[in-house]
């Protein structure tokens, strides 16, 4: 498969014998604007098969054409990160992932050094949390009785919310690549405003509100949906775990109109391009849709909505490469993180962005599209 993939030595390979060495500072380690630069003022790499084009974020209308829709994520990010102490243990960074919807929150144990989940958390368990409430470990999530389990169904001995509680008690979630602990500010998007995020949909983030003002002058219609992001896994590269999402009928009848119309669907970020290809019919139509999603695209289930990303650079090995090869193909995914590794672009949620602009596919009408 063609897949970008990273080894232990640094050096990336695309597909079966082509490698790069990435460079050992590629990683961002602050926002734009601690670094200088506007937030919109990061690199852009756009990705058309036509060629690679190399730009800035604030330029993204240039690559779109009126009648485009792009589509951003509304949720906004908590403070998800809190002290927790265990029985003989030290005390051990928690990130709470999210609540469900029996009041239980899902939650991961960090080791003390936070460099990566704790391998011995077992049911059973009692934590005890900044703030004097306790939380009682039940089962692995989202499948119990997985031993060294990432993540857990925890019960909290509190009947607040775990926003109301994260609120009061918690921090922004931080990796080891950063080089402070930045204030929540820096990990929201200007257009977000519906708490629930453990961390930030990143791929928003160069977004300004006076780049957003161009798009619409452009003719360029932005749309709204909401999925709030658990707890990623950096150091496992999991598939993205159960989320909470939102695709209004606003937005539903926009992307069907878009697409009958010949124009492009950009999902801004594989968070949104999960609600909505969560919310599609098999003929590529969209539907209003709510609840939670368990979908994971990759070659057994392309993207039948979305037909243009943009993205944050993700790492090598992370399962969100399959996302963006379901919607933009192996070879331009390959040929655009070959680009990006030798224009020494930065990655992480503070680091530089690519546009996909894949072929489009040829719809047949369904009969059902909007007039």
């Amino acid at each position: 498969m063609t897949r970008a993939a990273i080894s232990r030595s640094g050096a990336t390979r695309l597909g079966a014998t082509t490698r790069f060495v990435l460079p050992p500072d590629s990683e961002a380690t602050a926002p734009a604007e601690r670094r200088g630069l506007a937030r919109d003022g990061v690199r852009l790499l756009v990705a058309a098969p036509a060629g690679i084009v190399h730009a800035t974020f604030r330029d993204l209308g240039d690559h779109l054409s009126p009648g485009d829709l792009v589509v951003v994520n509304t949720s906004a990010t908590l403070p998800a990160a809190v002290d927790a102490h265990r029985p003989g243990h030290v005390r051990s960074p928690l990130h709470v992932a999210t609540e469900l919807d029996d009041g239980s929150w899902v939650v991961e144990v960090r080791s003390p050094d936070n460099t990566g989940p704790a391998a011995d958390v077992r049911p059973g368990e009692t934590l005890q949390l900044t703030g004097g409430i306790t939380l009682s470990i039940e089962a692995s999530y989202p499948m119990p009785g997985v031993v060294g389990a990432r993540l857990w169904k925890a019960t909290p001995s509190t009947t607040l919310g775990s926003q109301v509680y994260l609120a009061d008690h918690g921090r922004p979630v931080r990796y080891g690549y950063l080089n402070a602990s930045w204030p929540l500010g820096d990990l929201q998007n200007v257009y977000a405003d519906e708490p629930g995020s453990a961390e930030m949909a990143s791929a928003g983030r160069p977004f300004t509100h006076r780049l957003l003002v161009r798009l619409l002058a452009r003719g360029v219609v932005v749309a709204p949906v909401t999925l709030h992001t658990g707890v990623s896994s950096p150091e496992k590269h999991e598939p993205p775990m159960p989320e909470r999402y939102d695709v209004p009928a606003g937005t539903a009848d926009l992307v069907n109109l878009t697409h009958s119309k010949g124009r492009r669907v950009v999902a801004v970020g594989t968070t949104v391009t999960r609600a909505l290809e969560s919310a599609a019919e098999a003929d590529g139509s969209v539907r209003a849709a709510h609840g939670w999603t368990d979908l994971v695209l990759g070659p057994d289930r392309p993207a039948r909505v979305v037909t243009g990303l943009t993205s944050g650079l993700h790492e090598p090995e992370a399962s969100h490469l399959l996302l963006l090869e379901a919607v933009a193909g192996r070879d331009l995914v390959g040929r655009a993180y070959a680009a990006a590794v030798a224009e020494h672009y930065l990655w992480h949620e503070f680091g530089d962005s690519m546009l996909f602009l894949p072929k489009i596919a040829r719809r047949v009408p369904t009969g059902n599209e909007p007039r």
